[in-house]
């Protein structure tokens, strides 16, 4: 079967001059914006990447370019990267969660979508178990 032409798409969702520091302060969950900044550390060494705030809402750290299989386009988006949205934190560690599949059966209580993971606070989870998710995202590239 022949390869899909890759295409470049231009995403709505982009890296911003804002302040990540800023933006964290500003979330009004006193247990959320603690964990962000916990959140926000933990990345910041594993990935050895300085933050960057994404259309005002996603903390992300570095850039790669996915190429969709299906498809053959191409998106540049954060490597890691994670948002305190008002019902939780979503994390965003992989393109495809279930690459986690064991992991996450040790995680703790959590929620998945196609690439995200959902978690309400830090202490529901077991942080190493997401210290090694974080890490074995990285080293896929």
């Amino acid at each position: 079967m022949a390869e899909k032409k890759s295409k470049l798409t231009e995403i709505k969702t982009k890296p911003t001059s804002a302040s990540v520091e800023d933006f964290i302060n500003n979330v009004t969950d006193e247990q959320k914006r603690k964990d962000s900044f916990v959140l926000l550390e933990i990345m910041k060494k594993a990935s050895g990447e300085e933050p960057v705030l994404w259309s005002n809402s996603i903390i992300g750290f570095g850039i790669k370019r996915y190429k969709s299989p299906t498809t053959g386009r191409e998106v540049d988006w954060l490597r890691i990267g994670f948002s305190p949205r008002k019902a939780s934190l979503s994390l965003y560690i992989s393109v495809g969660i279930k690459e986690h599949a064991d992991a996450l059966k040790k995680l703790g209580k959590h929620k998945t979508g196609v690439g995200c993971l959902y978690i309400n606070k830090l202490e529901d989870i077991d942080m190493k178990v997401l210290n090694g998710m974080i890490d074995a995202s990285l080293k896929r590239e």
